[in-house]
């Protein structure tokens, strides 16, 4: 007969309570939930977040932009010259081709803040239809920019030839005399002497109109008159 010695008996370890999860998994689970819940509490935000977003990006842009140029005030035109010719002569002819007019001077300017041209010693020779010859000179002669009007200042000579046989020549002399093209006058307010033929009148100022012949002289007026046969 033999005998068997017993294995010493161990305590069993305690049971979990009974439907509770191992405890490995109910850690992992909780995980996952409380991120869900915190997901999905911020998913309410998530609009409001976005928006904040995009202001502070506006912002930030409006303050990295360049700011806008003051506003310049108008540009005053100079009254330098903007452009001048020296030795210059010009001349317009007629469609059939013949010489209408002709401007020669030692130098010409214009200024654009007067719309004005000026001529140093101007020579001007124009040609009517009904065939008279008008000549002018000066040491300066200025125009405004329509050229409807042109003043012949220092040592002004203006003389008309008809273009009639035996009608006589009339010669206009002045330190300054100003034409009115579309008048079709010649005028001075300073002293002036009108030659006609041989008739010699001085006058402290001067109105001729060329339509009608007529001049009227106003101040003090001296004529030498040539006798008539």
């Amino acid at each position: 007969m033999s005998t068997h010695t017993a294995a010493p008996l161990r305590p069993l370890p305690p049971l979990p309570p009974s439907g509770a999860p191992p405890p490995a998994k109910r850690s992992r689970r909780s995980a996952w939930q409380w991120l869900w819940r915190l997901w999905d509490g911020a998913s309410i935000y998530l609009p409001v977040l976005l928006m904040g977003l995009l202001a502070l990006g506006s912002y930030w842009l409006l303050r990295a932009a360049p700011a806008p140029a003051e506003p310049r005030p108008p540009a005053t035109a100079s009254d330098e010259p903007d452009y001048y010719m020296r030795g210059f002569s010009v001349k317009s002819f007629s469609p059939g081709g013949q010489l209408v007019s002709e401007l020669r001077g030692s130098e010409i300017r214009h200024y654009p803040a007067r719309d004005e041209l000026e001529v140093d010693n101007a020579r001007i020779r124009s040609v009517a239809s009904t065939g008279a010859v008008t000549t002018a000179q000066a040491r300066r002669l200025v125009s405004n920019g329509a050229q409807t009007e042109y003043l012949l200042d220092g040592d002004a000579v203006v003389v008309r030839t008809p273009a009639q046989a035996g009608a006589p020549r009339i010669e206009f002399r002045g330190e300054q005399l100003r034409v009115l093209v579309e008048e079709d006058r010649l005028e001075s307010d300073l002293p002036v002497l009108l030659i006609r033929g041989d008739d010699r009148v001085v006058a402290n100022r001067m109105r001729y109109s060329d339509a009608t012949g007529v001049a009227e002289l106003q101040g003090r007026v001296r004529a030498t008159l040539a006798a008539r046969p």
